[in-house]
């Protein structure tokens, strides 16, 4: 089994015609993904060529997507002026998933597209992640697929590099994942950690999972109290920035402290109170999932 995607997934690609759409596009398909359609306004009956003579449709719009092709997820390669809209448009179309890659969308109009998309039932991972995979099974988004395979971990992270590198890690020593899901740096998301980690205890083949968060906001606090009331498989935290000075400006636009909630010191104790093992180093995460799972 796996989270979110598998076998199953008939994906459309918003924005399959620019530069990252169309070589991700291609990454996708190479790994076994059923990319169903394209969507690009003004390219509308137009043909995007895959790997290996593939080709799919493409549409003007996703609702003419989603009806001639049965599409279920959407990921979204799209500049951030018109990613909010983007999302827009494939919620009201009626897919279960959309997969917003782009990084940089305004704030104000992620927390419009949140709430259109949640009125609809519909579930939206990220802006600003590498989206999710299944291995084995589904690839949506930019996770490099050489790096996993199929097994018994589930991996959520809010950093797309750290996700690779744990992933990696496991890899390297023959621990396998169910999925694996970057559920992206901003302030404002649509999936976040308990959302992944309620699938992920719902999942019969998942034995145990790797949570990677980081300093700001309090959604690693959050979870970890999650863990300790719902969760009967082992998880295994890390957190990133343990050493990020105060005042430095970080990368994620959500990595953002306001007091002591969001430091990495607080975020560690609540994961260690809820019983959650914490890995030091992204390395030492091997260890102590290998000593979850024994």
């Amino acid at each position: 089994m796996a989270i979110f995607i598998d076998n199953d997934t008939r994906l459309v690609v918003q924005g399959i015609t620019g530069r990252d759409g169309s070589f991700h596009t291609r990454q996708m398909m190479e790994y076994g993904t059923r990319v169903v359609a394209g969507v690009t306004p003004g390219k509308g009956g137009q043909r995007f060529e895959g790997p290996a003579g593939e080709s799919v449709p493409i549409f003007d719009t996703m609702d003419e997507a989603v009806t001639e092709t049965g599409a279920n997820c959407s990921v979204i390669y799209v500049p951030p002026a018109f990613a909010a809209d983007a999302i827009l448009e494939a919620a009201d179309a009626g897919v279960d998933l959309v997969v917003a890659i782009t990084e940089g969308i305004p704030v104000l109009d992620m927390a419009r597209a949140h709430a259109f998309a949640r009125d609809r039932g519909v579930r939206v991972l990220g802006p600003n992640c590498p989206g999710v995979i299944s291995p084995g099974k589904s690839k949506v988004g930019i996770l490099p697929a050489q790096i996993v395979t199929e097994g018994p971990v589930g991996v959520v992270s809010r950093s797309g590099t750290l996700t690779y590198e744990a992933v990696f890690q496991l890899t390297h020593v023959g621990i396998g994942q169910t999925t694996c899901v970057g559920i992206g740096g901003d302030p404002l998301i649509g999936t976040n950690f308990v959302d992944c980690l309620a699938a992920f205890e719902a999942d019969a083949e998942t034995g145990a999972v790797v949570m990677i968060g980081e300093i700001g906001g309090t959604d690693e606090q959050e979870a970890a109290a999650y863990v300790q009331s719902h969760l009967t498989k082992p998880v295994v935290g890390f957190v990133a920035g343990q050493t990020a000075p105060p005042g430095r400006r970080m990368g994620h636009a959500g990595a953002i402290i306001s007091g002591s909630a969001g430091t990495a010191e607080e975020k560690i104790r609540a994961f260690e109170e809820n019983g959650i093992a914490v890995a030091k180093r992204p390395v030492d995460i091997v260890g102590l999932i290998q000593d979850a799972l024994a």
